[in-house]
């Protein structure tokens, strides 16, 4: 789950991470009255979206006075922010941050993720923040460090200081540094985040170190956890079909292809999407039904697949071990009768019961083609979408 900039900022100063003063606004005058509050200008007015590189889209301004800011709202409410992360759709501007401005001398750049690889959260960081990050990152990798942090020791001072003395810090900043870091870490593990990424840390003028900005993405399976976390979910920026899909367990996100695929297991799923592009097909999505998933999962899921006006075939790839086939096959059947199906489907189904659940297929009255395996499964869907 992601959450807005503002939200994230809130967070990070309940554990002590320095951040610039500011508030959320809805409207413009509400944002000219709490630039006033908070002071002499500048005031950095920042829309508030699911998304990076803002500030290359049009949607981070800075005024040098009340009025400005007021200005610079109004301009962004209900504007269509593109940036490298919405696609050329964009997204629509609801809220806008306005915040205290500050002098920057220096940019820097931090993160934390999980590293598959160790098992371990990696602290990133890197001399070279702000907008520019992701050139860094393919052009010149060496500028970007490395800290693998052992879980039963934490964020240590010495992992802290190493990073700071890395990043070029003078004794003043190393001090803040230690700190800052240490509870940024606290931050990832205790708010159970999946990424943490604060692009830039700045040296302000006075030499003082803050989080100008900050991204936070947090593990849906630990939300249970984190109720007050939870419910700062914004339905605004997700996907209409994804947020169905949560409402049933599905795991569903939507891609850019024609050829939408229902399977059981993540591992599967992806192997799925693998397989079609293999053939020279598209995915249209990545479902997972799950491997307990009832008959009203499945049907929910069907539905939720033939919802995207982009889909010009399904191919469901089944292997029954905990999910019976004859339950997929109930599934597929209630839910192309009460959708209608006009569509090419294909169906792969192997495992438990998949005789009963193949017969039931074949019985049912409906256009579904049989395939025996994944390979001849994606070769038929692919040639049955590029055939209509």
């Amino acid at each position: 789950m992601n959450i807005h900039e503002y939200q994230a900022k809130a967070i990070l100063r309940n554990f002590d991470v320095p951040v610039p003063e500011g508030h959320v606004v809805y409207n413009s005058n509400s944002a000219r009255d709490w630039a006033k509050r908070l002071g002499d200008g500048p005031y950095a007015v920042k829309a508030q979206i699911h998304a990076g590189g803002r500030g290359k889209g049009g949607g981070i301004k800075i005024a040098r006075n009340a009025d400005e800011a007021r200005q610079f709202a109004r301009d962004l409410f209900g504007m269509t922010l593109v940036t490298p992360q919405t696609g050329p759709e964009g997204k629509v501007v609801k809220r806008v941050l306005i915040e205290k401005g500050c002098q920057i001398k220096a940019e820097f750049y931090l993160s934390l993720l999980v590293d598959r690889a160790t098992g371990c959260v990696t602290f990133m960081a890197s001399a070279e923040g702000g907008m520019a990050i992701e050139e860094v990152a393919a052009a010149t990798p060496e500028k970007i460090f490395f800290e693998t942090i052992d879980p039963t020791l934490g964020m240590t001072s010495f992992q802290s200081r190493k990073i700071a003395f890395k990043l070029g810090f003078e004794a003043a900043q190393v001090k803040q540094a230690i700190p800052l870091f240490q509870n940024l870490y606290r931050v990832f593990a205790e708010a159970d985040c999946s990424l943490l990424e604060i692009n830039p840390l700045v040296l302000t003028a006075e030499g003082k170190l803050l989080c100008l900005d900050a991204k936070l993405n947090f593990d849906d399976n630990a939300l249970f956890r984190h109720p007050r976390i939870r419910d700062l979910r914004d339905y605004d920026e997700e996907d209409p079909m994804e947020i169905e899909a949560s409402q049933y367990d599905l795991s569903y996100i939507a891609l850019d292809g024609n050829i939408g695929c229902l399977v059981n297991g993540a591992g599967l799923a992806m192997a799925t999407m693998d397989i079609i592009k293999h053939y020279g097909g598209e995915p249209a999505n990545f479902l997972d039904v799950g491997g307990g998933a009832t008959i009203e999962r499945v049907t929910e899921a069907f539905k939720i697949i033939l919802s995207d006006s982009k889909v010009k075939g399904i191919l469901v790839n089944i292997f029954g071990g905990i999910m019976k086939c004859d339950v997929i096959a109930t599934g597929v059947i209630e839910a192309a009768r009460q959708v209608g199906v006009k569509v090419p489907l294909v169906v792969r189904l192997e495992g438990t019961n998949v005789e009963r659940g193949k017969r039931m297929l074949a019985e049912s009255g409906l256009d579904i083609v049989s395939a025996d395996g994944m390979a001849d499964a994606a070769r038929k869907i692919v040639s049955a979408v590029h055939g209509s």
